[in-house]
């Protein structure tokens, strides 16, 4: 009965955040799904993008948060604007709420939204929400098992960013591991270490999303 009930809210979920992917091809707005735990740096990372991107392109945020607008009351900070969802307690966003948040913003004013995930390694993963891609954000406090231990999230990821490097020195984290795991997980996608603190490994991030943006259009 369990799968039963799941099999059934994935596939009303998937018929609307269908609905949401050609809208957003209509209207030429290129999409993604940042994902990551808790801390991961999904923030950070989110606000050096924009500060780079946003000189480009009109972007919009939607952030998704269990509790509170603190991550929305940063990025509203950076002028960008920025829609908050509180789950209270739910632990992803799922393709209904995107299509209620949309109505907050003008869309044919837009080529790009970023949405943030709520901070978690398993849910997010297994709900679309009518974005092009997703991405999903490693940082190395976390350990290097994560790839294997949740293995879905990386699979279906587009791009991985292995965040706050500087702090290889003093974390045990085995760098090479993750990476090898990443990579056998998911051949294809991207991989990008960075430190969103002292700025290192940005530039080719960004310069990755401005080329898909630009593929997709």
């Amino acid at each position: 009965m369990q799968v039963e009930v799941k099999t059934n809210v994935l596939a009303k979920n998937d018929a609307i955040a269908d609905t949401l992917r050609q809208r957003f091809e209509e209207k030429n707005i290129f999409v993604f799904n940042l994902m990551g735990s808790p801390g991961a740096g999904k923030t950070s990372l989110l606000e050096a993008t924009l500060q780079d991107l946003s000189k480009d392109y009109n972007i919009a945020v939607i952030e998704g948060d269990l509790f509170t607008n603190q991550d929305a009351e940063r990025i509203h900070a950076l002028g960008v604007p920025v829609i908050q969802i509180n789950t209270v307690g739910g632990c992803h966003l799922d393709a209904h709420m995107i299509e209620d948040a949309l109505e907050e913003l003008d869309l044919d004013a837009l080529d790009m939204i970023i949405i943030e995930n709520v901070g978690n390694l398993v849910c997010p993963a297994e709900f679309e929400i009518g974005e092009a891609m997703k991405v999903t954000v490693l940082s190395v406090t976390e350990g290097e098992d994560k790839p294997l231990k949740y293995p879905l999230i990386f699979k279906e990821s587009k791009a991985v960013l292995l965040n706050k490097i500087d702090l290889l020195p003093y974390v045990p984290f085995n760098r090479e591991q993750a990476l090898k795991d990443i990579n056998n997980l998911n051949p294809t996608g991207a991989v990008f270490e960075v430190s969103c603190t002292a700025k290192d490994g940005l530039a080719p991030w960004l310069a990755w999303v401005r080329e898909q943006m630009e593929n997709r259009r």
